[in-house]
């Protein structure tokens, strides 16, 4: 889990590193993880078997929405920075409790309800609304892109888990990879032939935060608890900061990093309370689970 955390939160860095455009990043980190996944997934269907019908729509729709998370997460990587993107895609431990309540009237926790203003505030200081000079090239539009990637993320989250099968989480994988390529080989904008550097830079994110992050953390989640599973992924955005302010010489504000510490600290409340295990980033239920990545 600890090596899957800081494997996603290498993958904004790489990504800013890379300065491909949207639909180039978010094509090759899912195309070039493919290679990778291929045998793992063939292993798992001769022990587990194919994946149902019901679950192959799933993993395929939840690749569009992990596609247009990419999307949105990449263009706010240019907007407001790698760290603080990776703090501020936290929004979706608020979003994914109120879409449970919304379509499987699941109902929601008082703890979940006192952590979520920490959060919104959060957000909002984090996106550097409420000061000029905050750290950035467009702070509140990049976090405009954050909280719409945290949506889109949400969905994706959100259909994994009402799917099953916990041991045939690779093929699931797999299949979110797939589509979620297509829709960045089809989306304006994508290039082929970014150059050699963009593209080791590119397969680095598929290595480290694809392969070496998502993969990891679907496959870890199930065998923790949500208490160690949730501080333990907190590594994510603290590292994807430490590593922000290292290579790419991000300084946020003090009003930024206060708003981040509250988004961290919310993020953690929320997941832990009562029923956190299903609402920690990956959204696996030990029962019924199916694991991402990505991370944007």
């Amino acid at each position: 889990m600890a090596v899957g955390a800081l494997g996603v939160a290498t993958s904004g860095i790489f990504i800013e590193l890379s300065g491909a455009a949207p639909a180039t990043a978010t094509f090759f980190r899912c195309a070039l993880a493919l290679p990778l996944l291929w045998p793992l997934a063939r292993g798992e269907r001769r022990r587990e078997g194919a994946l149902p019908r019901r679950q192959t729509v799933v993993a395929v729709t939840a690749g569009v929405l992990f596609a247009a998370d990419a999307l949105l997460w990449t263009q706010a990587i240019y907007e407001v920075g790698a760290g603080l993107t990776a703090v501020l895609v936290n929004a979706q431990v608020v979003i994914v409790p109120l879409l449970a309540l919304l379509i499987d009237r699941e109902p929601i926790r008082g703890a979940f309800l006192v952590v979520s203003p920490f959060l919104v505030a959060g957000i909002l200081l984090t996106g550097g609304v409420f000061e000029a000079g905050a750290s950035g090239s467009a702070p509140v539009r990049g976090t405009i892109h954050a909280v719409l990637a945290a949506l889109c993320y949400s969905g994706f989250l959100f259909l994994l888990r009402r799917g099953g099968h916990s041991g045939q989480v690779v093929q699931s994988y797999r299949l979110v990879l797939l589509s979620a390529a297509a829709v960045g080989a089809l989306w304006p904008g994508v290039t082929f032939t970014p150059g050699w550097t963009a593209l080791g830079w590119l397969t680095l994110t598929a290595v480290c935060g694809q392969i070496g992050g998502w993969l990891l953390i679907a496959l870890a989640t199930a065998q923790l608890s949500s208490t160690v599973s949730a501080a333990m992924l907190m590594l994510t955005p603290v590292g994807a900061l430490v590593l922000a302010a290292v290579a790419l010489d991000e300084r946020p504000t003090a009003l930024q990093l206060f708003g981040c510490v509250l988004i961290l600290v919310g993020t953690y409340g929320a997941a832990t309370s009562g029923s956190g295990q299903r609402r920690i980033t990956i959204g696996v239920r030990k029962r019924r689970g199916v694991a991402r990545s990505a991370d944007p």
